[in-house]
């Protein structure tokens, strides 16, 4: 089965139409929602070629709005966070808009009595809470969440509910990183949904999940989860003992990891003490960075225990997997590879991405 050719992976024309047709259409995962802690606690993301500015109102909800002034298109936030007291303000004219994102003050409105406030307010973005984490989408009738998003876990997993039992939104964040990649957005995605490479590139982790040095990832069959090797006690750099375990997993999913890929640019990681959450940001065709949490039981978290083990071990994998993405990049323009390469068995799920792909772009 062939790949996609690989001016996929390089011409900015198939990157605007990702952007326009995918991630500027779909539930996209922005931000953790513990991130806007109160009123006022903002941040910036981008979507596609749009900028979003996500915020918490003052009656506790998260709004999402265009980063755009009504009055002559200013960035109204120019921080990727921040916090305001009452309101947002543009530095340009000086336009303000409270936390719902209605007009509430500009020079000389008064003189403008025929302005409507709020049809001249910020532009509001679809938003929706899971799993701790908000997610929005810019299409103007966006596609059902049920569908999409939970549709993934449930394609995965077999069901939503193996994955409720982790809990996740009420985890807390014991580690973030962030990771600026030199790669197309969906080499990345190839890479997660494969364990063809395990053997040749994570020691590490084929140690504390030896069937991925078969070459099968935990993807490639629905509701699998990787068993720990025997004698591993914890899903950690040495084997060692994890963490407190989250006590609402179901005993056939101790000493088990599970993945998962969210379309178009999510992944989570599931194993009996922690929940590790990859969210993409493609920014150019051979540019993505991603962001990665590790999230614990609160009360590990606030103990102060030393979480550095089991971020060790997928931050090795996330290194050996990006430095693995980032030597594929340059091929891509290589003339050997303008019809692409070709997928083995065990590959035969990056075929389906690769079709969903064409599909969304209208190829």
């Amino acid at each position: 089965m062939a790949t996609l050719p690989g001016e996929h992976y390089t011409d900015p024309q198939v990157f605007a139409l990702e952007q326009k047709h995918i991630f500027e259409s779909m539930w996209f995962c922005a931000v953790r929602a513990a991130d806007l802690p109160k009123p006022g606690a903002f941040k910036t993301v981008q979507v596609g070629t749009e900028s979003i500015l996500i915020t918490r109102a003052r009656d506790n909800s998260i709004r999402a709005f265009y980063n755009v002034c009504r009055h002559r298109g200013a960035r109204i936030c120019t921080e990727d966070s921040g916090e305001v007291k009452r309101a947002f303000q543009c530095p340009y004219h000086a336009w303000t808009y409270d936390l719902e994102g209605k007009l509430i003050a500009a020079p000389n409105l008064t003189k403008m009595p025929d302005l409507d406030r709020v049809e001249y307010g910020l532009v509001n973005v679809a938003v929706r809470e899971w799993l701790g984490y908000v997610w929005v989408c810019l299409a103007e009738e966006p596609p059902s969440f049920e569908d999409t998003v939970l549709g993934e876990v449930r394609t995965r997993l077999g069901d939503v509910a193996s994955l409720d039992n982790y809990d996740v939104a009420n985890l807390a964040l014991g580690r973030r990183i962030v990771y600026d990649v030199k790669a197309n957005w969906k080499l990345i995605v190839e890479n997660f949904m494969e364990c063809y490479h395990c053997a040749t590139i994570h020691p590490e982790l084929t140690e504390v999940l030896p069937e991925f040095a078969d070459g099968y990832a935990a993807q490639y069959y629905v509701g699998h989860g990787a068993l720990f090797g025997e004698g591993i006690q914890g899903f950690t750099v040495d084997g060692s003992e994890g963490l407190d375990r989250i006590p609402t997993i179901s005993e056939d999913q101790d000493r088990r990891y599970y993945a998962i890929t969210i379309k178009p640019q999510v992944f989570v990681n599931m194993v009996p003490d922690h929940v590790i959450v990859h969210r993409m940001f493609p920014l150019a065709v051979d540019r993505t960075v991603v962001e990665c949490d590790w999230l614990y039981l609160p009360e590990v978290v606030a103990s102060g225990k030393d979480v550095s083990r089991s971020v060790e071990l997928f931050h090795r994998v996330n290194e050996q997997d990006f430095d693995a993405c980032e030597r594929t990049q340059p091929s891509m323009s290589s003339r050997t590879y303008a019809k692409g390469g070709v997928l083995v068995p065990s590959e035969h799920h990056i075929g389906l991405f690769h079709d969903w792909v064409r599909g969304k772009i209208g190829e």
